[in-house]
């Protein structure tokens, strides 16, 4: 058996969207079940993200610190950003939200790996790059607002953030799977053998 996933639509009787918001949406579904019977889904529809894995020449992760409004924590991650574009090139969105949260630019992209962040209740995916070659960006910084105005950022060794993870003491999934999946690369092919940068995203399909 290969240990893949597969696309697979089953038949929806109806639909309908009780609420939309500025970015997302919440929709219910009423969706045949294999038995024949229906079942209501409620979820969020989500427009898709990118975060940036950004690896400087001291093997340290670049990180910012953000107050998150449902879980009442200031979580550190790595920087992130939703594709507010449909069709977006994902790379492109990711170095707009590398310089913007960070003022960094990079010369080496890859993807690390791809993400859906709670499929049981939205259909949010996320692009997760591996970043290295970093350098500062001259020129103006981006104006920052509302919780991005209390931003501190940090570079942290690539060690210090497993052990971190596995205390139970980082919790952003971006961050999570991004330093994990770097640990679990470097074990295995190695860093150059990561997908291309514009490799497809079925998730969010895009022009390259």
């Amino acid at each position: 058996m290969t240990i893949k996933d597969t696309p697979e639509e089953w038949e929806i009787r109806s639909s309908e969207t009780p609420f939309r918001g500025a970015k997302t949406s919440v929709r219910t579904d009423e969706v045949v079940m294999p038995d024949g019977s229906t079942a209501r889904r409620d979820y969020q529809v989500h427009p898709g993200s990118v975060a940036i894995l950004a690896l400087d020449d001291d093997d340290r992760v670049l990180l910012i610190k953000q107050y998150r409004h449902p879980v009442r924590q200031k979580l550190w991650e790595i920087p992130a950003g939703l594709l507010d574009v449909p069709g977006e090139n994902p790379l492109h969105a990711a170095q707009r939200e590398l310089y913007e949260e960070a003022h960094v630019k990079a010369e080496d992209w890859r993807v690390l790996t791809d993400v859906y962040t709670t499929p049981g209740g939205c259909d949010e995916s996320v692009r997760i790059f591996l970043a290295r070659g970093l350098s500062e960006v001259q020129g103006e910084r981006f104006t920052a607002e509302h919780e991005e105005t209390d931003l501190q950022h940090a570079r942290v060794p690539v060690d210090e953030l497993v052990q971190g993870v596995l205390a139970g003491e980082l919790h952003n999934n971006c961050l999570v799977v991004g330093v994990l999946s770097l640990v679990a690369a470097r074990g295995g092919a190695g860093l150059d053998a990561l997908r291309p940068a514009e490799a497809p995203w079925p998730a969010r399909p895009f022009e390259a």
